[in-house]
């Protein structure tokens, strides 16, 4: 709401800055709900005190390349023709194992609201160390960069499509 740094008010900033804050933690809401993947923010210990920063994409992807093999806790296998749906039927009264996403040799990974160059080359990165011979494609609504990153932190309709098509 403001075009030049001369109508800039301490209101307006004040205003500014909370909109921001309420954005991010909008953003921390919605993952709420998960057990494995609710936070980016790694708090410490008592070895290593200060904190750090996990990016989604990053935990993900090393739970998908998860060597032990544990079922995913966050992360669902959705069943798709005749033969998965009567398996997933059964795995009621037999134990049956669910797929793992690191079973598959082409890990597919597309990230709503942007992707940067620099989380690609994590991924590509973390799937080559932790299960070589997986191909990997990562697709995204958009190639962020660090100015449409923070732009789209205060567009005020980030949520809504782009309908100029």
């Amino acid at each position: 709401g403001c075009d030049s740094s001369l109508n800039l008010t301490s209101q307006k900033a004040t205003d500014a800055v909370n909109s921001v804050f309420q954005s991010l933690r909008d953003i921390a809401r919605v993952r709420m709900h998960m057990k494995q993947f609710n936070s980016i923010r790694n708090p410490g210990s008592n070895t290593h005190q200060a904190a750090s920063y996990k990016p989604l994409l990053k935990q993900v992807v090393e739970e998908i390349c998860n060597p032990d093999r544990l079922d995913p806790v966050d992360i669902e296998h959705m069943s798709s023709g005749l033969t998965d749906l009567l398996k997933t039927g059964f795995s009621m009264f037999m134990k049956v194992n669910r797929p793992h996403p690191g079973d598959h040799p082409l890990l597919i990974i597309f990230m709503v609201g942007g992707v940067s160059v620099s989380e690609v080359k994590m991924v590509k990165d973390l799937v080559a160390t932790r299960k070589p011979g997986t191909q990997v494609i990562v697709l995204s609504s958009a190639l962020l960069t660090p100015h449409s990153a923070v732009e789209l932190l205060f567009a005020p309709d980030r949520l809504q499509p782009d309908t100029d098509i």
